[in-house]
């Protein structure tokens, strides 16, 4: 072993530290070197400990790092020779072996041999950096080399075994990599020569197939991510030596959806369509370093113009400043501090001084060839002969990195930890101070925040004149990164998203990253996603507004998936933020209305329109607006499409009012029963034409559409589907049409209800029109589709149920043909009109409603509908009183419930303080069967009423008039028993007061 030490003259070595740690390392060391039994080893480690200059840095390892400690007395023997050789020959000694396989090698042996090849280097590079000598360049250049030296010896093997196998031929089994077509990019640090101590290593594994030799082309795929697999347990995986580097493949496109190797030409595909500006900046750095070193650099020469685009458009150089201004959206975050700083990632630290040349070279290094370096200094440097980075904010940024990185190093060799943080208790930090050879844990803190300082002053004025990506930051004082770029979850981040409310933040981040990588149609285009990126802290602020963030992000997500487009779209939001607030809110409250507003995102531009939020038109008014726009119609198809379309979007507009309490409950009713009404009326004539053209006409023939249920009495909501009668009325004399294909008038009718039914329920791209009941025509389901006038006036009149007479009360003839709408009217009047016997009523209604309390029995007080004391109980008592009294009152009809409860006040039969109750209930109870309709798809039980989410419960609790939650509740069970009461008191009671039913069975 040479006599002089290649470390005798280095000063300024870190202080040894806590004597008693320093005695215990040196101990180990001792027993180390005696159980070497090697005389010379035994004597170069005598000289040391008498006082030899080698003494003071293994002082200052054994003092500051345990993990250092721990290998140098695991290997003396090596330790001794990097300080008599000095760490330069050391480390070639182990590049060359590392390069330097045994023929025959396992995959054992390799882990092995790479994992003691580490671990030496990272004690010579180590000892390099504390003695101060070696640059920083030398030390991030020296652990690059260990990592690219590696990831080679670890690519020949695994294509040697894979040849083995038979799954390729290799073009040259001397070296396996070369002309192999597996490509290995190193990305980030490794990429640019600066790896940090304890760096994981981010790689991009491609291969070619039309380079690669092989006789199972389709296999090609398993085989090359069974061939990464392996590359990674030789690198990653931790045996009892340890492991080589923590290797990291998420930086390739789209690393959630896509194997861990694809093709060249999958990443050519990726980079050419959904390739972003993150990853532009990404593949600054990117180099091939293993594999096929031809191929990896013509992959990267024809990757050259996506990363350089010579021209940039205003959109393209505004997500460039976004990627800067991710990492500080909101002003005053990433706080100068020292103990427990982030040096990577905290405010002033090493990314932001990465991300000052990147950004500006990702804007000039398209036209300006000589800013494309990989290196941050370099690219510096550059910057200021261009004239885009003064001098003195060069040298700030420089040396901060300089003594940031030196910093990190340090920070990861205590024990080996990917850590960037420095401690944040005042003792350790103190003991941290002097690994960095400063007396005092205050001195040190006084040069790190001065270089952190700087930093944030230049980094914060890049980019200055760009606008803020969150306006709103500033005034509430929230601060916080909001970075989705790179390949990992950003620490600080997540952190963010939590500040912010969600429960979730990793579930979020990794969604967003989703959007970003062009999972949705919507996000496919360059420019959706530039501008996606420029809203986001905005759309996270407005989706954290809501009392459920989480679950409104998630049904956020679910409308983007079905948006066909984004670009337009997000250009809205960036221009009218309000309209951004609503989306969230329809996605958060009401999924029907998301999914309406997904599939057809043009209707946005309605909402932004000064009547959006005005009271929906008048029958009439939405008549004259639907036929304007049937006249561009060219056929039938064109009718059923417009039709549906345009009741969809004014469905939308009552569901959007109703959601921002613009529009009363009942007025929300009867506009969604005026536009079914509208929408039946255009259908029905069209379909009448188009079955006429084939049919011809019948003498005197007309057809009309009766309602009953919801529609008749005008109180739909956005689930309810259509109770319909058809009614058809012809000249006595009337035999068949006089078409080319003539029919009789049943059978004419009867077809053209089933054409109507059809056209109003057909599933097309715009989804049914309505779903239609017929169940509650004459006889039922045993009828025909369409009765006559005569028919229908006959069997009410001899053999019509109790229970379809009271139906009666709520029918309306709601479109038709000629004057037969009129005709149908008078006699369903007529039919109501005719005298009924009282106690047969009275039984009848009660043993009816009985039966649907079994059929259709609910304990859910959510169920208003089938609820006692619900709606079914105040539509009972208003058809029974208006059938019972008719006779005596005959305008004491209408169909509107509410109508009729006040018609029935004025006629003295039904007590005013019965009245009140009902008219409160109908209110409260179609309040809120309205707002779960446009909100909770079927029927919402007990089981389900966690479905009921915190927006939701607001919203009910509005509609309601209640102060919370608990009394909602409250008022609902004693407003459904004061029905209830109602109920039993006007029929329940007094039918139970009737004698018997006559037997009339013989």
């Amino acid at each position: 072993m040479p006599e002089n030490s290649a470390f005798n003259s280095k000063p300024d070595l870190p202080s040894p530290g806590n004597p008693e740690s320093l005695a215990v390392a040196w101990e180990h060391w001792d027993s180390a070197v005696s159980r070497c039994a090697d005389p010379s080893t035994e004597s170069a480690a005598a000289k040391i400990a008498d006082g030899a200059p080698e003494k003071a840095l293994l002082d200052a390892v054994f003092a500051h790092s345990p993990f250092l400690g721990r290998l140098a007395s695991g290997d003396p023997a090596f330790t001794l020779r990097i300080l008599s050789d000095g760490p330069d020959a050391a480390l070639a000694g182990i590049l060359s072996d590392i390069s330097a396989a045994p023929e025959g090698e396992t995959e054992p042996a390799i882990k092995t041999r790479l994992r003691i090849a580490k671990k030496r280097a990272a004690l010579t590079i180590a000892m390099a950096d504390i003695s101060s000598d070696w640059s920083l360049e030398q030390v991030t250049g020296g652990l690059s080399d260990v990592a690219e030296a590696c990831l080679k010896a670890a690519c020949d093997f695994c294509l040697g075994e894979m040849a083995r196998r038979g799954a390729l031929e290799l073009a040259d089994p001397a070296s396996p990599s070369q002309g192999s077509g597996l490509v290995v990019l190193g990305m980030g640090k490794l990429g640019a020569r600066e790896l940090n101590y304890s760096s994981d290593i981010d790689i991009i594994v491609l291969f070619d197939p039309e380079v690669i030799r092989t006789t199972k082309p389709d296999d090609l795929q398993p085989a090359m991510v069974r061939l990464v697999r392996q590359m990674l347990r030789i690198m990653d995986e931790r045996t009892a030596d340890g492991y080589v580097f923590r290797t990291d493949l998420r930086l390739r496109p789209d690393p959630s959806a896509t194997p861990l190797a694809i093709s060249v030409l999958a990443a050519e595909s990726y980079y050419e369509s959904l390739g972003q500006n993150w990853e532009r900046a990404a593949m600054i750095k990117a180099r091939a370093v293993a594999g096929d070193l031809e191929a990896g650099t013509r992959f990267l020469e024809w990757l050259r113009p996506f990363i350089w685009r010579k021209h940039l458009d205003f959109a393209a150089i505004q997500d460039i400043h976004s990627i800067k201004r991710q990492i500080n959206a909101h002003r005053g975050i990433g706080a100068i501090k020292a103990l427990g700083h982030n040096v990577k990632l905290g405010g002033g630290g090493i990314r932001e001084i990465e991300f000052f040349a990147q950004t500006q070279q990702l804007i000039w290094g398209g036209r300006i060839p000589e800013l494309r370096l990989s290196g941050t200094k370099a690219a510096i440097d550059c910057l200021v002969g261009l004239e885009q980075v003064t001098p003195e904010a060069a040298a700030d940024m420089k040396a901060a990195y300089d003594f940031l990185r030196q910093v990190e190093h340090r920070l990861q060799m205590v024990n080996d930890e990917q850590t960037h943080t420095l401690p944040d208790e005042q003792e350790t930090f103190d003991a941290f101070a002097g690994f960095m050879g400063y007396a005092t844990g205050d001195a040190f803190a006084e040069v790190l925040t001065g270089h952190l300082e700087r930093v944030q002053t230049h980094y914060g004025a890049l980019f200055g004149d760009a606008p803020a990506l969150s306006a709103e930051a500033d005034q509430d004082g929230a601060g916080g990164n909001l970075v989705f770029t790179g390949g990992e979850a950003d620490p600080d981040t997540l952190a963010t998203i939590r500040k912010m409310g969600f429960e979730e933040p990793a579930r979020v981040d990794a969604q967003i990253r989703a959007w970003h990588h062009g999972r949705y149609r919507a996000m496919r285009s360059t420019r959706s996603r530039e501008l996606l990126t420029e809203l986001m802290p905005v759309l996270l602020r407005a989706i954290a507004k809501t009392p459920e963030p989480d679950k409104t992000f998630l049904r956020f997500d679910s409308f983007l998936k079905v948006l066909p487009g984004g670009v337009q779209l997000f250009s809205m939001f960036h221009s009218n933020p309000h309209l951004l607030s609503l989306v969230v809110e329809i996605a958060g409250k009401a999924p029907k209305l998301a999914e309406h507003m997904g599939n057809h995102a043009s209707i946005l531009d309605s909402v932004l329109t000064a009547d959006f939020f005005d009271p929906p038109p008048d029958l009439s008014g939405l008549h004259d607006e639907l036929e304007a726009q049937l006249k561009a119609c060219r056929d039938l198809e064109d009718v059923l499409i417009t039709c549906r379309r345009w009741a969809n979007d004014r469905r939308f507009q009552v569901g959007v009012q109703r959601l921002d309490a613009r529009i009363h409950p009942l007025d929300a009713s009867r506009a969604l029963s005026d536009i079914a009404e509208t929408a039946l009326g255009a259908v029905l004539a069209r379909v009448a034409d188009d079955f006429a053209a084939g049919h011809g006409r019948i003498s005197g023939g007309e057809i009309a559409i009766v309602a009953l249920g919801r529609l008749g009495s005008r109180e739909m909501t956005a689930a309810s589907d259509l109770d319909l009668i058809f009614v058809y009325d012809t000249d006595d004399d009337a035999e068949e049409s006089d078409g080319d294909r003539p029919l009789a008038p049943a059978q004419y009718f009867g077809r053209l209800t089933q054409r109507t039914i059809n056209a109003v329920t057909a599933m097309m791209v715009e989804g049914p029109l309505y779903e239609v009941d017929m169940r509650l025509r004459p006889s039922g389901t045993k009828g025909p589709l369409a009765t006559s006038l005569t028919a229908f006036r006959k069997y009410h009149d001899e053999s019509a149920w109790t229970w379809e007479r009271m139906a009666l009360v709520r029918a309306r003839a709601v479109a038709g043909t000629g004057d037969l709408r009129g005709r149908v009217e008078d006699a369903i009047a007529a039919i109501l009109g005719d005298p009924v016997d009282p106690v047969k009523l009275l039984r009848d209604a009660a043993d009816m409603r009985q039966r649907i309390a079994k059929e259709k029995t609910s304990d859910c007080i959510w169920d208003v509908k089938n609820l006692r004391g619900g709606l079914v109980d105040i539509a009972f008592i208003v058809q029974y009183l208006t059938l019972r009294h008719i006779g005596d009152h005959p305008g004491i009809r209408d169909a509107n419930t509410a109508a009729s409860l006040d018609k029935l006040k004025s006629a003295g039969v039904l007590a005013t303080a019965h009245w009140q109750t009902l008219m409160r209930a109908q209110d409260l109870w179609m309040g809120i069967l309205g707002l779960l309709a446009e909100t909770i798809e079927g029927t919402l039980t007990k089981e389900k009423e966690n479905l009921i989410s915190g927006a939701l419960a607001d919203d009910l609790m509005r509609v309601a008039g209640a102060d919370d939650f608990a009394g909602l509740k409250r008022m609902m069970m004693e407003t459904a028993q004061a029905v209830f009461d109602i109920y039993q008191d006007l029929i329940d009671g007094p039918a139970a007061e009737l004698p018997p039913a006559e037997d009339t069975t013989e």
